[in-house]
């Protein structure tokens, strides 16, 4: 049973416009894993610079948007930043599942792309 040339067409271009959708999203989606990856190393290394500091060392932490500048203790910093990386590293499991989705996503319509033209070549 052979498909028509029309629909055959049509299937093509929404695989084909699937396929296009899932790998822009994939770019998106990777160049923020990159970003959300260089927060986490930025609040590592200024974990263990808050490290190396004295107990009682007066620190100043950024607040608000125009990034006013507080006097803190370190430990409260550190707390928040370690509230942040814990954040960070949810968002980033959430991101591996969304890559991994639109990548499976990607590979599918390829491959039933392929699978058409074959049939139909």
């Amino acid at each position: 049973m052979a498909i028509p040339n029309e629909k055959l067409q049509q299937l093509l271009q929404e695989i084909s416009s699937k396929a296009q959708f899932a790998e822009q999203q994939l770019g998106i989606v990777n160049t923020q894993i990159a970003s959300k990856k260089r927060e986490s190393r930025r609040l590592q290394l200024s974990d263990t610079e808050m490290d190396a500091l004295p107990k009682d060392t007066p620190v100043y932490d950024g607040v608000g948007k125009m990034q006013a500048f507080v006097l803190t203790s370190t430990g409260e910093v550190k707390n928040r930043q370690a509230k942040e990386a814990e954040d960070i590293k949810k968002e980033l499991a959430n991101l591996d599942k969304k890559q991994h989705y639109l990548e499976t996503t990607f590979k599918n319509s390829q491959d039933h792309m392929e699978q058409i033209l074959k049939r139909g070549g």
